[in-house]
């Protein structure tokens, strides 16, 4: 319990055995379809034939199409981050509304609220989806008999696609902003407006640049969760399908070591996201640390953004 003293050795090798097993199981995979990624085989599996580019620059002509040479394959990567960019900047968007509406708000059943918004979250993908092509079918057909209105955006397709995904990923951003937001050093806005500063000014030289970590940290989870959701899209896709869908219709017509260049192109573009927002995200925080703990210091510049 206390590091400082000293371990047996028998427990100091368990301890390295398990963090090796563990990192070896997380990690293996990735590695061996990195790898199969380059192979000289029409297989995406051992053993290896070889070294090879053609999975990534191959075209017809060369009787291997590559990654960069399928344009149906780049379609739906061009249309994964469509329907991701859409999802996170309304997840971020109500993620952050909804964070100060049960953090600051006092209300009769703000507590019921909290738990029923955590709903999305334990239904499964597939139930979500059906649920919401059901709902959204059963309003537009409505809208049609009724009132002669063509809904599409209700119909299976990338707009419904993107409810479906929001309808959960927002939850996520709601509790990544909310636990931020409950950190926050509140006397530092008291103070801010006591010397004269507007409510939109504290919000802009106060809050925002302390929520931004979270903020940022948000729009990765929801962009990635998105990207990569296949359950709830795989209901409510309709001719333009998004990559998952794309590489699973893929997989059940047969493997290629295509699927594999395209995994290997989205792990290194996941870590170049990852360690771009790391990067932006770490020094906003370690400012804004000091002035939530400092009070003074964060409102010192409020009162020159008075009119």
């Amino acid at each position: 319990m206390i590091p400082s003293l000293p371990r047996p050795a028998w427990l100091r090798a368990a301890t390295a055995a398990y963090v090796f097993a563990f990192l070896t199981f997380l990690f293996l995979p990735l590695l061996i379809v990195a790898v199969f990624a380059f192979n000289d085989a029409p297989y995406p599996a051992p053993p290896w034939r070889g070294f090879t580019l053609d999975w990534f620059l191959g075209s017809s002509s060369s009787g291997r199409i590559g990654l960069f040479g399928d344009a149906e394959l780049l379609g739906s990567i061009g249309t994964s981050c469509i329907v991701a960019a859409w999802v996170t900047l309304l997840s971020v968007l109500l993620g952050t509304c909804n964070a100060f509406l049960l953090e600051r708000g006092r209300f009769p059943g703000r507590q019921t609220l909290s738990v029923l918004m955590l709903a999305p979250l334990v239904i499964p993908g597939v139930i979500l989806g059906i649920s919401i092509l059901a709902f959204a079918s059963r309003i537009a057909e409505f809208a049609d008999d009724v009132f002669g209105l063509e809904l599409d955006f209700l119909r299976p397709g990338l707009p419904l696609v993107v409810l479906g995904q929001f309808s959960f990923i927002a939850t996520i951003a709601t509790l990544t902003v909310g636990a931020r937001l409950r950190r926050f050093d509140r006397t530092l806005e008291e103070t801010a407006l006591n010397l004269g500063a507007t409510k939109a000014a504290v919000f802009r030289t106060i809050l925002l640049p302390y929520l931004r970590p979270a903020l940022l940290g948000s729009a990765a989870i929801a962009f990635l969760m998105s990207f990569e959701d296949f359950n709830t899209t795989l209901m409510l896709v309709g001719s333009d399908a998004p990559l998952t869908v794309m590489m699973y219709g893929r997989m059940r017509e047969g493997a290629s070591p295509v699927l594999n260049a395209v995994s290997l192109f989205l792990m290194i573009a996941s870590a170049l996201l990852a360690l771009t927002l790391m990067r932006r995200g770490t020094g906003p925080a370690k400012r804004a640390e000091p002035a939530a703990a400092g009070g003074g210091a964060a409102a010192g510049p409020t009162p020159a953004e008075t009119p």
